[in-house]
């Protein structure tokens, strides 16, 4: 691989035939990366990704859930986040205001993730699980911290580790790609351990991490182990993996 590789920096830093060959690596790597969202679609598309791992944790869940900003409840691949968690108690949507804010469903709660949290939510759910809204908050401490309040069990949260900006304005900006390390310590600034976490690290496309946090680290014994530690995210998408 490195005689190939060398033959092919060879050739992109010829002067007339190098900017072709550039191009024609371009074009090479984003129809492999489209084929690769196609072919490998429950690994490399993120929400794909995370919505598997999510599936594998739901049954286990019975009490109170809610979908923290979770606008219409949709998973992107054509069903609801209500229906991961088969045996809960009830279920539950907050949302914010602005675009990708309040519906007006019934039972819709609103929540500033920034703001101090109503007391009478404050440990009313089992799980608060939360699908990538942590990157538009600009205080990500607070909004953690509320995350965290609403649930006397388990808090589940998919963020974003690579990604392009993405923003809508007037709605939410989009500040930060926080590592699994960081996660971890905001969650134990909470009081709650991280029990399972992953990421679907990959050389083609998004990087999200998945994590699930308990106050009891017993809780969820006997889980699903993970396939993939999310600490080293970003080695296999930066071609590091098998690296010194």
């Amino acid at each position: 691989m490195k005689i190939l590789e060398t033959l092919l920096v060879g050739l992109m830093r010829l002067p007339l035939i190098g900017p072709l060959v550039r191009s024609g690596v371009h074009a090479v790597h984003r129809l492999s990366v489209g084929a690769m969202k196609r072919v490998a679609r429950d690994e490399v598309r993120p929400r794909n990704w995370s919505n598997a791992e999510l599936r594998k944790f739901g049954p286990l869940f019975d009490g109170a859930i809610i979908n923290v900003s979770g606008w219409r409840d949709e998973d992107k691949t054509g069903g609801h986040y209500r229906d991961y968690f088969p045996v809960a108690a009830s279920y539950g949507i907050s949302n914010y205001r602005g675009e990708s804010g309040i519906t007006g469903a019934t039972g819709e709660v609103f929540i500033d993730l920034e703001a101090n949290l109503s007391p009478e939510l404050a440990g009313r759910y089992q799980v608060a699980f939360n699908h990538t809204t942590l990157e538009h908050v600009y205080d990500i401490r607070q909004a953690v911290a509320n995350i965290c309040a609403l649930s006397h069990d388990t808090v589940i949260l998919v963020t974003p580790f690579l990604q392009q900006v993405h923003y809508i304005e007037g709605s939410f900006g989009d500040w930060w790609r926080p590592t699994p390390m960081c996660i971890e310590r905001l969650l134990e600034e909470q009081g709650f351990r991280v029990v399972y976490q992953s990421s679907n690290d990959n050389p083609w496309y998004i990087v999200y991490v998945f994590t699930i946090a308990c106050r009891d680290p017993q809780r969820l014994r006997g889980r699903p182990e993970s396939a993939n530690t999310a600490r080293d995210a970003g080695v296999i998408h930066f071609g590091l993996a098998g690296t010194e």
